[in-house]
């Protein structure tokens, strides 16, 4: 389900990249790198998504109209933004496009060899829908449903940021001569930000997800974890570019001086160098690997999904990151609680993911969705205990994969990166 889903929503392909030679300003020849950033807001949430694109033509790509004068005649590092009212940068909702629709209607057949169950608040290809007007087999277009009780499905066909304000951000990272390229597909650069999954991550009208039937923790290996992890894995999951924009999130979050627990930690923390840490505490599956970590002051090896709990003092930490493993927790819910009583109030939890893991050890419902329906899912676990505030989503796509990296030939575009943080609640704060 997940890959249909993928494989409806546009790509992001802006051009060819940048010529050689460099310029000092933009003008109506030249083309850019640039990097977007799509701020929104939900119920429980602050959200931003970030696009990246390479080889934007001046002349030929359209700008929203509020931002058209800010990327002409500007230099590298320009920065500006807009502010866009419900409805103004993209299609605006429509009541007409929220359909009732008979339980017959939704084909569950529709994998053939996996019968596919409607659930509230999840999204689907628009193919599965049977006796739509206007909607095909082939329509991979993914939509969400809304209602599912016994008698009656509702399916709401409208972009899931169609009812929300949004500011967009842009930043020119480069800028190159462009010559007089007149080939080439036009881009609405509206489009390529907001499409490829923004808006899937929060809730359908503040009602939580059904990320919870069909046996959500399940995985496909289900021994005990220290039999698959018994060998030291000294790899990375990401590519470089990838781990470089986990380090700056990380070192944008967090202050120096903290004293920071590395849950699931192996070989690497990606902390950034410049952090100047009080004290970290790496806690993992393997002792060459966490052995094998520079920057950890303690190392201690637990498994979690045997017992959950935390061997920490309450208030023992200022933050908490999570690397690319949230996936693998099967009592994600016991441990969240347990973050929460370890750090201090006021302290930050944040968890990084991209779209590459350990199959056999990955949580069934983490593989079936959509991977901007995964933020949504986490911030589910930041929700159950209502010790967390000022909860946030970031998503990154569109940078470059590193030339040196052992996926270059094959894919083009560097790992995307999610985020999901959240600072543990005083105890005088009220519920979220």
């Amino acid at each position: 389900m997940r890959e249909l889903l993928e494989q409806g929503i546009a790509s992001n392909d802006a051009g060819d990249g940048l010529a050689a030679r460099r310029l000092e300003r933009t003008d109506a020849k030249a083309l850019c790198s640039m990097r977007f950033e799509l701020r929104w807001q939900s119920e429980h949430a602050g959200h931003c998504d970030c696009w990246a694109a390479s080889g934007l033509d001046l002349r030929r790509d359209l700008f929203p109209p509020a931002l058209e004068q800010e990327v002409m005649d500007k230099p590298v590092g320009h920065r500006a933004s807009h502010c866009f009212a419900a409805g103004e940068l993209i299609a605006p909702y429509r009541a007409d496009r929220l359909l009732e629709l008979r339980p017959e209607q939704f084909n569950r057949h529709f994998l053939r060899r996996t019968l596919i169950h409607p659930r509230r608040g999840r999204f689907y290809p628009r193919g599965i829908l049977r006796d739509v007007p206007g909607v095909f087999e082939a329509d991979r277009t993914p939509f969400r449903l809304a209602k599912t009780d016994e008698a009656v499905l509702l399916a709401d066909l409208n972009h899931p940021l169609a009812d929300r304000p949004l500011e967009l951000a842009l930043t020119i990272e480069a800028i190159s001569a462009g010559g007089d390229r007149r080939a080439g597909r036009r881009n609405e650069v509206h489009r390529l930000v907001t499409a490829n999954g923004p808006g899937m991550q929060a809730r359908w009208r503040g009602r939580p997800t059904d990320y919870w039937s069909d046996l959500p923790f399940a995985r496909v290996d289900p021994r005990p974890d220290t039999l698959f992890y018994s060998e030291p894995r000294l790899v990375d999951h990401i590519d470089g570019t990838a781990i470089a924009e986990v380090s700056a999130l990380y070192g944008r979050l967090i202050p120096s001086g903290c004293r920071i627990l590395d849950l699931m930690a192996s070989w690497h923390s990606h902390l950034p160098a410049s952090l100047a840490p009080t004290a970290v505490t790496g806690l993992g599956m393997n002792r060459a690997e966490v052995d094998a970590n520079p920057i950890l002051t303690e190392r201690i090896v637990h498994d979690l999904n045997d017992n959950p709990g935390l061997p920490f003092a309450d208030a023992s930490f200022d933050a908490v990151i999570c690397s690319l493993s949230v996936e693998y927790l099967i009592r994600p819910f016991e441990v969240f609680r347990g973050l929460a009583r370890v750090l201090a109030p006021g302290g930050l939890l944040i968890v990084t993911f991209s779209n590459r893991w350990f199959p056999p050890k990955t949580i069934q419902i983490w593989e079936g969705i959509h991977e901007f329906e995964r933020p949504g899912l986490v911030l589910e676990y930041f929700l159950e205990s209502g010790l967390f505030c000022d909860l946030n989503t970031w998503s990154l796509r569109g940078l470059p994969r590193p030339a040196d990296d052992q996926y270059a030939d094959r894919l083009r575009l560097s790992d995307p990166v999610y985020a999901v943080w959240g600072r543990r609640r005083d105890n005088t704060e009220g519920s979220p």
